[in-house]
């Protein structure tokens, strides 16, 4: 797979986990976007388990491959944020709240952890972004991330609403970065002796 097919990571893992937690919340009785976090939609006695479930796995596997193309596209080492948080989303899917007092710990471990990968992702690509003018962009956008994020682990203000702001601030930072990538591909040479497209 290429770095357009791994690109695609970058845009079906946010928009996925992204609709799982909007629609999710909607169905959950007594479920409260603004108070709660999303992780209690992948609770094991939550109605919207395998929605949200389904949700966090695409982020993690679509993480991991924008990672590849972050990797080949940019360099630098953004792509180690992208991969972090890949993994340990995979992480939260494994350990779902409610199933044992440690479970529960390892999930917060691995939620923080997210958390810091996902907010140093656009910081550690500003300095690979300078000639695109997109440096300082992605420096507020990890800024204002971290912001959010510091609030919704305090839980003093709104925790859901603040952790929703700050990851869906950095996912639409990845979705721009992959719809980027994507748009610079090189496209895919024609066959010398024919002129044909060269199958796949």
């Amino acid at each position: 797979m290429g770095r357009t097919g791994t690109a695609w990571g970058g845009v079906v893992g946010p928009v996925t986990f992204i609709s799982a937690w909007a629609i999710g919340g909607t169905v959950e009785d007594g479920y409260s976007p603004i108070d709660q976090a999303i992780s209690r939609l992948a609770a094991i006695d939550a109605s919207a388990r395998v929605l949200m479930t389904v949700g966090l796995a695409t982020l993690g596997v679509g993480m991991l491959l924008f990672a590849t193309a972050l990797r080949v596209g940019i360099g630098g080492l953004a792509w180690v944020g992208a991969a972090v948080t890949g993994i340990v989303t995979l992480g939260i899917v494994a350990t779902p709240l409610g199933r044992t007092a440690t479970v529960d710990q390892l999930h917060a471990a691995f939620a923080v952890t997210g958390y810091v990968s996902l907010v140093a992702m656009p910081m550690l690509a500003a300095g690979r972004l300078r000639r695109k003018g997109l440096a300082r962009l992605s420096l507020a956008v990890g800024g204002l991330a971290a912001v959010c994020l510091v609030g919704a682990v305090s839980g003093l203000f709104a925790p859901g609403l603040l952790q929703r702001a700050g990851l869906t601030l950095v996912h639409v930072w990845v979705v721009g970065m992959a719809a980027s990538l994507l748009r610079d591909s090189p496209p895919v040479p024609r066959d010398p002796i024919d002129g044909q497209w060269p199958s796949q």
